[in-house]
This record gives structure tokens, C-alpha cells and sequence, in this order.
């Protein structure tokens, strides 16, 4: 059974950048599928970005431009790289691997993951 730990969150000003990491128990590139979601106070957990293990990536068009995702399979390890923040974006952060039995799964939907993390809190504000 995949673990995920994620770390990198905090508080940090609109227009700076922060750097999610989730560090996985085992081989991050036998996963073809992790992605990152959020989740903001009384709303629903929504898909930020994506990542297959051929390459390809994926991202919510309230991110493209600003966020970028990426696999170190060395360090067994997906990042969230997040720049110009806005308040919008404060939300509990969580990456995701994908069910081995959908590893190919819709990308943006929450049911082709199985594994979640504990999620890490990220709070955009002057």
C-alpha cells in the first residue's frame, strides 16, 4: 500500500510562491497517475494539476500559468511548485496516487484516485 506525506505548506503573501512536496512510499514512476488537489473551507475538493508517468501533465485552468507540477523519480518524490498566489488559493492541499485498477483514469476526477495524502495547509494573505 502507497503512502503519501506531503510538506511545504504555510502562510505566505499574494504574489509569492511556495513549493508542495509529497514524498512517496515506494516508486513514484510505477505510478502513472498522481495528482495534487484542494480543498478551501465549506467547499468541495477540487483537481489542481496531474502528472502521468509517460510525461504528460495536467492543470485546472484557475492554476495554468502559475502552478507546475513535477515527478523526481530519484527521490521518489511529486512537487507542487505554486507561484504568483493569489487569496483564492488558500486551501488544504493533497496529492494522490492513482488506483491501480483505473491508472489511466480521467485525470481530474477524484474517483481514479485511491491513495490520499494528509494534505497541507496553504494560506494566500497580506
Amino acid at each position: 500500500q502507497v503512502q503519501l506525506v506531503e510538506s511545504g505548506g504555510g502562510l505566505v503573501q499574494p504574489g509569492g510562491s511556495l513549493r508542495l512536496s509529497c514524498a512517496v512510499s515506494g516508486s513514484v514512476f510505477s505510478i502513472a497517475t498522481m495528482g495534487w488537489f484542494r480543498q478551501a473551507l465549506g467547499k468541495e475538493r477540487e483537481f489542481i494539476a496531474a502528472s502521468r508517468n509517460g510525461g504528460a501533465t495536467y492543470y485546472a485552468d484557475s492554476v495554468k500559468g502559475r502552478f507546475t507540477i513535477s515527478r523526481d523519480n530519484a527521490k521518489n518524490t511529486v512537487y507542487l511548485q505554486m507561484n504568483s498566489l493569489k487569496p483564492e488559493d488558500t486551501a488544504n492541499y493533497y496529492c494522490a496516487a492513482a488506483d491501480p485498477k483505473t491508472p489511466y483514469g480521467p485525470w481530474w476526477q477524484l474517483k481514479t484516485y485511491k491513495t490520499w495524502g494528509q494534505g497541507t495547509q496553504v494560506t494566500v494573505s497580506s
